[in-house]
Parts: C-alpha cells; structure tokens; sequence
C-alpha cells in the first residue's frame, strides 16, 4: 500500500449540480478502491494560465492510500471524464 496526493480541477462552467456530482463521483470512487486520508474540496478558484480560454476552475484535494495498481485506472477515468480540466496524481514518500 502506498500514499499517494491527487488533485483535480473541474469546469465550473458545467454549472454547480454537475460540479458537485463530478466531485462526489470522484470521491466514491477512491473511497471504494483506496482509504480516504483527507478531501478537501477548495473551490472556485483562479487558475495560474489559461485551460480552454477559460480562467477559472474549481479545485479538489484528496489524499489516499490504495494498492499500486488503482492511480493508474484512476488517471484513466479522469481522461475520459467531460469536465475535468486538469489532473495530477503523485506518490508520496513515507
């Protein structure tokens, strides 16, 4: 079992029900393959460079622990999934 820290960014453009269901789609997912250590949902928040001509995005922090093999199926449902703008994965030490 390993650590991991995933942060994702959906569209707020998609408008708040599907924002808020995108985000619990997310963390369902992770509570049923991994053990949620945090979740933390930060909000609309303004984005260091534009994604799509778009400036803003609302911002999800979660941290995790889960087998080797789920953050890779994790960053795979995040690429096919309408709304998020961006993703990020890592495995941290310790």
């Amino acid at each position: 079992m390993n650590n991991y820290e995933v942060m994702f960014i959906v569209d707020p453009e998609l408008g708040e029900e599907k924002v808020a269901a995108t985000v619990e789609k997310f963390k369902s997912l992770i509570e049923s393959k991994a053990t949620l250590d945090s979740f933390a949902e930060w909000g609309k928040r303004r984005l260091a460079y534009l994604i799509d001509d778009k400036s803003e995005g609302y911002y999800v922090l979660a941290t995790m622990t889960s087998a080797p093999e789920f953050p890779a199926e994790l960053e795979r449902i995040f690429k096919i999934t309408e709304g998020i703008m961006r993703y990020l994965v890592l495995r941290k030490e310790g």
